[in-house]
């Protein structure tokens, strides 16, 4: 009888940390963003619309966001060439980093960074923020940290 108690207390206890496990990975620390009426890429201030967007101050890498942007605000600015789009949480729908690095790779869409935000004494690691722009006007945010290579 004994064992049957501690089996169903040890169950129960990792149904509740595995369930908490998942609320604080997926849901807990995103907060969405405001609605933004620019952002800054390179040198430029460029408009967007349509603006949705989730970011968190526990990591450098849960910022994303979705918007529509005139692509030809873009002309100009070098292409990225080593963005990876990271994966936004199953319930901020509007992010598919799966489509958008096939895309990327394919050249349907184009990478650029828009800000390099690491600090200036940092050597091992880069954080960067990407935007990727599609020419119909779809634009995609995110902030990539990643060891220095």
């Amino acid at each position: 009888m004994n064992g049957k108690i501690f089996i169903t207390g040890l169950v129960a206890f990792l149904l509740c940390f595995g369930g908490a496990l998942i609320y604080f990975q997926l849901y807990a620390y995103y907060q969405p963003m405001g609605q933004l009426t620019s952002i800054s890429v390179a040198d430029r201030e460029i408009a967007v619309g349509s603006f949705e967007g989730i970011n968190s101050d526990t990591s450098p890498n849960k910022l994303r966001a979705c918007f529509d942007v005139d692509p030809a605000a873009f002309d100009g600015l070098e292409p990225a060439t080593d963005a990876e789009p990271l994966q936004a949480p199953y319930w901020f729908g509007c992010f598919d980093a799966e489509t958008l690095t096939e895309d990327l790779a394919a050249g349907r869409a184009t990478a650029f960074v828009a800000e390099d935000e690491t600090p200036a004494n940092a050597v091992e690691y880069e954080i960067l923020r990407f935007v990727a722009v599609y020419p119909d006007g779809r634009a995609y945010l995110w902030r990539h940290y990643r060891e220095a290579e």
